[in-house]
């Protein structure tokens, strides 16, 4: 299941320049923008695109807007005619070398403005990929919380934990998605990863900024128990050293034979 069905909430994924030089006046004086996003693994999320390309989804509402301007028909062509690319196959949806499902992941999260937006002649490749990727991580390191589709227990447990929100129910970790439904050879699936060499690098870095995120989070909750529990110690010893006021002795209650002895004298 995803975040949005358990909090309703509005979730800004981007980078601090899209806000800059909005007025700020209204909501964005007195709002405090936290940005957030989920990663999935890059197979996973690739197969599934296809899957929803295959059922006739398209981004033509999309403006790609970098640096102020969309990009020409010449930097970005379709992969298509018509009015969308239902009913494509896997191999077509891999063989367009234009398709923006290619390393989607790293593209959201980086500023395409270090490289020239859309213009792939602005620098050579192998650089153009590597600024990619490193702004990539970079803007990942600065999001107050990110998660990742395969922990969702986990994530769950980070959400919590840096909003100080408590969800009304866990997370479910559900395998069999459209994704999971779809059957590639070794193959494929080497030829998928290879077109999307920087977005499985991310991934990679990412599970273990992620993993180190929640081993100090854990590590914090504990210390947090500890103190609970110390002062929970001491605030007990303190009641315990605390002077007691003497009780009343209770009046001595006569026993048979005394009672016996008192009748036989009447």
């Amino acid at each position: 299941m995803h975040l949005s069905q358990y909090i309703r909430v509005p979730v800004w994924v981007g980078y601090q320049r899209r806000l800059s030089g909005l007025p700020e006046s209204g909501l964005m004086a007195v709002t405090k923008f936290y940005y957030i996003t989920l990663l999935r693994d890059p197979v996973s999320r690739y197969l599934s695109e296809w899957r929803h390309v295959q059922r006739g989804a398209t981004w033509k509402t999309s403006l790609h807007m970098c640096d102020g301007r969309t990009p020409t028909p010449e930097e970005l062509p379709p992969c298509y005619e018509g009015t969308d690319w239902s009913g494509c196959t896997l191999q077509e949806f891999m063989d367009c070398p234009y398709n923006l499902a290619n390393n989607r992941q790293v593209r959201m999260l980086a500023d395409l403005s270090l490289v020239g937006c859309y213009n792939l002649s602005f620098i050579p490749e192998s650089k153009r990929a590597q600024l990619l990727l490193e702004s990539a991580k970079k803007n990942l390191r600065g999001m107050a919380f990110f998660g990742l589709t395969e922990f969702q227990r986990k994530t769950q447990y980070l959400f919590e934990r840096t909003f100080n929100l408590k969800f009304i129910r866990p997370f479910m970790q559900y395998n069999s998605t459209r994704a999971g439904g779809v059957e590639v050879d070794e193959g494929t699936i080497r030829h998928i990863e290879e077109l999307n060499d920087l977005d499985m690098q991310l991934y990679d870095y990412a599970k273990d900024l992620f993993q180190q995120r929640y081993q100090y989070k854990r590590q914090l909750e504990r210390r947090e128990q500890r103190l609970r529990s110390r002062e929970e110690r001491l605030l007990h010893r303190s009641k315990e050293a605390l002077p007691r006021e003497d009780a009343e002795e209770p009046g001595r209650v006569p026993t048979e034979d005394y009672m016996s002895h008192i009748i036989e004298k009447w």
